[in-house]
């Protein structure tokens, strides 16, 4: 049996899980942007921003007064130190590079953007952003109760999803969909809920995920996912 973690999150925003679990193997980052084994950094699959945008984005963004960091598969790279750099070493546990981003590496590969914004001007800004890039860029937001006022903007490549991700791994597992479970909850997860032979979703997901899973275990403060493992794999 594989398991594996199919995250929005970071690859380095996900390493301590991923030791308090003592998983190994590939896993899925960035909302299916990236499949990489994080032990020996080797990348199944990966959907870099075409990286004739990203001097544009970030320009736009700093024009409009947006903080927007970047991330490769292992780093999180940021031009400023900042109350945003706080929120990625205090809640993430992602140390960022601080660095002019006149100086990126020119051969890294740029997976995913982030603008992470709280005040009415900074959302403005980022509504700008939005228009200006709305046809190149896959933009998605995201909100954590831990910060209720922060909106997370995702900036990903078109055609980024978690499902095509999960394919890539499964053909490479040699996996058919009735040989996969999927548990998730939220609405970024519904593509490998229903891609997957089964499909779960927790007990503290949206209505829209609920009613595409073909099971909906407990909330996650009631352990949610060991319920549904003890159900349907370890039975």
């Amino acid at each position: 049996m594989s398991v594996s973690l199919c995250s929005g999150r970071a690859t380095p925003a996900a390493r301590n899980i991923l030791r308090q679990l003592d998983l190994a193997g590939y896993h899925i980052f960035f909302d299916g942007a990236l499949v990489t084994d994080p032990d020996t950094r080797e990348n199944l699959y990966i959907k870099a921003i075409d990286r004739r945008l990203i001097k544009p984005a970030l320009d736009c963004a700093r024009d409009n007064g947006v903080i927007m960091d970047l991330f490769s598969a292992a780093t999180c790279y940021m031009e400023q130190d900042s109350w945003v750099a706080d929120i990625r070493r205090q809640y993430f546990k992602v140390e960022p590079v601080i660095t002019s981003f006149a100086r990126l590496p020119e051969n890294e590969e740029f997976i995913k953007g982030t603008l992470v914004v709280r005040s009415p001007q900074e959302k403005a800004g980022a509504e700008k952003f939005r228009r200006r890039f709305d046809r190149e860029l896959l933009l998605s937001k995201t909100k954590t109760p831990a910060y209720p006022d922060v909106d997370f903007i995702n900036v990903l490549t078109p055609g980024v999803s978690k499902r095509t991700a999960m394919e890539a791994l499964m053909q490479h597992l040699g996996l058919e969909p009735d040989q996969v479970m999927a548990i998730g909850d939220g609405l970024n997860d519904i593509p490998i809920i229903t891609a997957a032979g089964l499909g779960i979703a927790m007990g503290n997901a949206p209505s829209e995920v609920k009613a595409a899973a073909q099971f909906v275990t407990g909330d996650v403060e009631h352990d949610g996912a060991a319920e549904a493992i003890r159900k349907f794999i370890l039975a």
